[in-house]
């Protein structure tokens, strides 16, 4: 199935999990549109000053791709940066949060799998 990026539906969520600013979501699939056990399988942008806050994934697993520019992530209260190239795996009942401290915006491929 072939979906063109003009038919992918785009989303802003302010303040996303206590975050700071807003993350605008470009949904790749539905979860609908997914066979598997998929909850979100989606590019983020995160802008400079915006984040996702501290959160847990009890039955998922959640893996972050950075595509673009450099973040803060919080793993299981492990500080660390990422760059593009680099990936998180969040998952059995653990938690993360990232920020965007930079000057350039973050771009991420996040993808949800349920258990």
């Amino acid at each position: 199935m072939i979906k063109r990026k003009s038919d992918m539906q785009r989303e802003v969520r302010e303040h996303m999990r206590d975050g700071a600013g807003a993350v605008e979501f470009v949904h790749i699939y539905r979860k609908e549109e997914l066979a598997a056990k998929t909850r979100l399988f989606a590019r983020l942008r995160l802008a400079p000053g915006s984040s996702i806050g501290y959160h847990t994934h009890d039955g998922e697993e959640e893996v972050y791709y950075i595509l673009q520019g450099t973040a803060t992530v919080n793993d299981q209260g492990v500080t660390s940066t990422v760059g593009p190239g680099d990936a998180v795996l969040t998952g059995g009942g653990g938690g993360h949060a990232i920020a965007n401290q930079g000057t350039e915006p973050v771009e991420l491929l996040a993808v949800i799998l349920v258990s």
